[in-house]
């Protein structure tokens, strides 16, 4: 009794840490957040634009800063377009634009994905220009000297053939020349979904060599609005030499740039929960990465490489290669990617975080079930059915120990009379009578230890693949990635007002709330009153905690707890052990029904 006391204190704390850290910490910290974006936009919007934003200049590494004076940037996506000539980009998943003016991509919309669960809602953009307040892009060009003249930078003018157009079938050829006879030509191609490639040739026309660097960087100006999760990275990311996976937080680099050693191969970039924008420079080429933070004029985030200086000679010519991923993280897309280009763990750009050999088996075992059921809903109800039926020695296991320990109860309690007052006594007089009955205190903890992971795992799965956004269940779940938009305050739509945030309360976390009830009547009530009443309000706080969970999740829980309480009463019976749960509802029935004396 004295174990079940401690677990119900510990999980009573628990909860109330959950609910102190959401409510005193997290709460408030969303509030601050939002205002100050308000506050930002406000000002942005009141702020008069000096000089055209240029996005910044070449790699911080050389150039020591972005450029100082750069005004904050305001104009609409409409003005930003016509300020420099394009060439348009038109494939079965991207529409948009290149930049003649630094080769840039920055303009750039997925088709396939919208803002909202309504299909006539705008399409998700993912780059905009420099000069508008969104801007994000990513641009490739080179750092020259006197001697090699002008070279692409950013706000080099690019010539692009007439009527030209970037398909998936019609690659775009650009092509600049500088007053000392060196000319870039550069070929631009996509293929079907998201990756560019981008291959340069530098022919040296000159009488004198030339020596230069290239660079790429993708840089942003806004960070995502919505507030990090710790089960989620959001921020820069990159796969450079030895250093192996990066990943730096908004936040920190903020307060310090990261430069990783110089390298050899890899990627590095800017990601968000469902898309991303990295570079893979040339791969046989050392390089020096870095991850910056720019708060002169216009804040903005920087990820980009220098490579070392290689030089032309006169009547020579040289070619590079860079690869641009610029889309949705899907998946067997960024796998694909990883072989057919062997990009190093370039399926690391999807957090399957520190369980990834538990977590990607899961979510391919959940695609599996989606193929073949076409609805992901149905995919996370078959995939618990298998997490369970692999658990279910290790379960038989537990409760087999739960009985052994309920046998030796009678035993147990006159241990505790006799040894009333010597703890001592009573710990070595216990130990004895283990070691006698060949009773493994633990061995009822070790199950769900080895299950914690798992269930992790699959809880990631649902909240970072992109495979449930806007993934329907059915009736009235339209996206698994949302909370349940349902509440109880308004009695599910009939009242005509929104319920608050703090008491939404859907019907799945309903659901889950019974299920988790029905759960905990499996095991007899605890005498002692504290613990009953935890044991009683637990569901309930659970219930409010979940709520605002995606519905999915929610849903996972609410079933895993069915089959939990389906699983637990074959193996009581199994093992002899008495099935409390009607017992228990009998007795709280009889409680709220007693008249009173």
């Amino acid at each position: 009794m004295e174990n079940n006391r401690n677990y119900f204190i510990a999980i009573a704390l628990s909860v109330l840490i959950v609910l102190g850290w959401q409510f005193l910490y997290m709460n408030p910290r969303i509030e601050a957040q939002r205002k100050a974006q308000e506050a930002q936009k406000a000002q942005q919007q009141t702020e008069q634009v000096q000089q055209p934003a240029t996005g910044g200049a070449t790699p911080a590494q050389t150039s020591g800063a972005a450029p100082s004076g750069q005004a904050a940037a305001t104009a609409t996506l409409e003005q930003a377009l016509a300020k420099s000539p394009r060439v348009v980009i038109d494939t079965a998943a991207l529409s948009g634009s290149i930049n003649l003016a630094g080769a840039r991509l920055d303009d750039l919309k997925l088709k396939g994905y919208h803002e909202t669960v309504d299909d006539s809602s705008p399409i998700i953009t993912l780059f905009s220009p420099a000069e508008t307040k969104d801007g994000y892009f990513t641009e490739l060009g080179y750092i020259g000297s006197d001697a090699t003249g002008s070279v692409p930078g950013p706000t080099t003018l690019w010539t692009a053939p007439e009527g030209a157009k970037l398909t998936e079938k019609t690659p775009v050829t650009l092509s600049y020349t500088n007053d000392k006879g060196l000319t870039f030509t550069r070929t631009i191609s996509v293929d079907e979904r998201y990756m560019f490639t981008v291959a340069d040739k530098i022919v040296n026309s000159g009488q004198a060599p030339a020596a230069l660097s290239s660079y790429g960087r993708v840089m942003r100006y806004n960070k995502p609005t919505t507030p990090s999760v710790y089960v989620l990275h959001e921020g820069f990311i990159g796969v450079i030499g030895d250093d192996g996976l990066i990943e730096s937080k908004y936040t920190a680099v903020e307060k310090e740039a990261v430069s990783p050693a110089k390298s050899t191969g890899g990627w590095l970039g800017i990601t968000d929960k469902y898309w991303a924008a990295t570079i893979v420079p040339p791969q046989s080429a050392a390089y020096e990465a870095k991850f910056s933070y720019f708060t002169d004029g216009q804040p903005r985030y920087q990820a980009d490489y220098k490579d070392d200086a290689f030089t032309v000679a006169p009547g020579q010519s040289i070619e590079l290669k860079n690869l641009v991923f610029a889309g949705a993280k899907e998946v067997p897309v960024i796998d694909g990617y990883k072989k057919s280009y062997s990009i190093p763990k370039f399926d690391r750009l999807i957090d399957w975080g520190y369980f990834y050999f538990i977590t990607k088996p899961m979510f391919t075992l959940m695609d599996f079930f989606f193929r073949f059921f076409g609805n992901f809903g149905v995919a996370i109800l078959c995939t618990t059915i298998v997490v369970k039926a692999l658990f279910f020695p290790l379960a038989s296991k537990q409760y087999a120990s739960m009985a052994n320990m309920k046998r030796m109860q009678p035993k147990m309690e006159e241990l505790k009379a006799k040894f009333a007052d010597d703890r001592m006594g009573l710990q070595q007089a216990t130990m004895q009578l283990y070691k006698e009955e060949k009773i493994n205190p633990i061995a009822g903890c070790w199950p769900v230890a080895l299950q914690i992971p798992v269930f992790f795992s699959l809880y990631k799965v649902i909240y970072i693949t992109i495979e449930m956004r806007h993934a329907p269940f059915f009736g009235w779940i339209k996206d698994l990635s949302a909370p349940d938009p349902t509440s109880i305050v308004n009695l599910f739509g009939l009242l005509p007002f929104q319920a608050p945030t703090l008491l939404h309360l859907g019907i799945w976390p309903l659901i889950m709330g019974i299920t988790m009830f029905l759960q905990m009547r499996m095991n007899p009530t605890p005498p002692d009153p504290t613990q009953a009443m935890i044991f009683n309000w637990m569901p309930l706080v659970f219930m409010f905690m979940l709520a605002s969970f995606p519905a999915g999740l929610v849903i996972y829980w609410a079933w895993n707890n069915t089959l939990s309480v389906a699983q637990q009463s074959v193996i009581m019976r199994r093992h002899g052990v008495k099935i409390e749960l009607f017992d228990n509802l009998k007795g709280l029935f009889r409680r709220k029904t007693a008249p009173s004396k």
